[in-house]
C-alpha cells in the first residue's frame, strides 16, 4: 500500500513555525501551537521533522541557504543601482518585523543561535554570505560611481552590524517604521563615501 500524499508541505510547515516563533518566541513555540497554526496534528510534525528541535535547526539551516537568494532579489530589483540594493538588503529584515514584540522573540531565537553549536553553524554561515554579499554590492557601487573607494571588508561589516542593531534601537524608541529606521542609519554610515 503506498502512503497517502502529503497534504501540507514541508514549506507550509516550516512557515506555520516562523509565524508561532513572532507570536510566541522559541522558548513558548510547542508541537501543539505549530500543529495548530498549520492545520495538522502534532504527530504530523514528529514524524516530518523528529522534535521542535530539529524543527528550529530546519529553520535556521534554510535561513543560512537562503541568504545568496536575498541578495541576487534584490540585486535583480534594483539592476541600475547598486546602492539602492545595498538598502534594501539592510532593510529586508525589516519585513518580518511588524512589531517590538516579534522582534523580541526573534532576539530570543538570536541567543540560541549563538549558544548552541548546531544553531551557530548556521548562524555564522548566513552572517558570512551577508558579508560577502554587502562587500559584492559595495564594489558595484564603487565601479558604478554610487560610492568612493574604501575597505569593502570594513564596510560591509559595518553596515550588517548596523542593520541587526538598527533594527533593535527602532524596538526601543518605536518612532517611525522599521524600514525607514534602519536605512536612515545605513545612509549615515555610507554618507562620507558617497562622491
Amino acid at each position: 500500500m503506498a502512503p497517502r500524499p502529503r497534504t501540507v508541505s514541508d514549506e507550509d510547515l516550516i512557515n506555520a513555525t516562523m509565524r508561532v516563533m513572532s507570536r510566541l518566541g522559541p522558548v513558548k513555540l510547542t508541537l501543539a501551537e505549530v500543529a495548530k497554526e498549520a492545520g495538522v496534528t502534532a504527530a504530523t510534525l514528529v514524524q516530518r521533522f523528529g522534535s521542535k528541535r530539529a524543527m528550529m535547526l530546519k529553520i535556521s539551516s534554510d535561513a543560512a541557504g537562503s541568504a545568496d537568494a536575498c541578495f541576487a532579489m534584490v540585486r535583480a530589483a534594483h539592476p541600475r543601482s547598486p546602492l539602492a540594493a545595498i538598502y534594501a538588503a539592510a532593510t529586508a529584515m525589516t519585513e518580518h518585523m511588524g512589531t517590538p514584540e516579534e522582534l523580541a522573540n526573534s532576539l530570543a531565537f538570536l541567543q540560541i543561535d549563538i549558544s548552541d553549536p548546531d544553531f551557530h553553524a548556521h548562524t555564522l554561515e548566513m552572517s558570512k554570505k551577508h558579508v560577502a554579499g554587502y562587500r559584492a554590492l559595495l564594489k558595484d557601487a564603487i565601479a558604478a560611481g554610487e560610492l568612493e573607494p574604501h575597505d569593502t571588508l570594513r564596510m560591509a561589516r559595518a553596515i550588517n552590524a548596523i542593520a541587526g542593531g538598527s533594527l533593535i534601537a527602532w524596538a526601543i524608541f518605536r518612532e517611525g517604521t522599521a524600514e525607514r529606521w534602519v536605512r536612515r542609519d545605513v545612509e549615515t554610515l555610507l554618507a562620507p563615501y558617497r562622491p
